[in-house]
């Protein structure tokens, strides 16, 4: 699916930048950029859910 992404002038030149220096596209830096952010999100999500579920287990263990 096409998408127009916007971005301020600064955000295009260090997103140019991050490209560039890592030999890839824009598109390709920005696609990295969402998908590291989708994960990161996932992690954080499944390790809240494993400390609120196990809370009392890791309680017990820290002792």
């Amino acid at each position: 699916m096409a998408m127009t992404l916007r971005l301020t002038e600064d955000e295009t030149a260090a997103l140019r930048e991050y490209a560039q220096s890592h030999g890839i596209s824009m598109q390709e830096a920005a696609r990295d950029a969402i998908h590291q952010l989708v994960h990161d999100e996932r992690r954080n999500a499944f390790s809240r859910l494993i400390r609120e579920r196990d809370r009392e287990l890791l309680d017990r263990l820290a002792q």
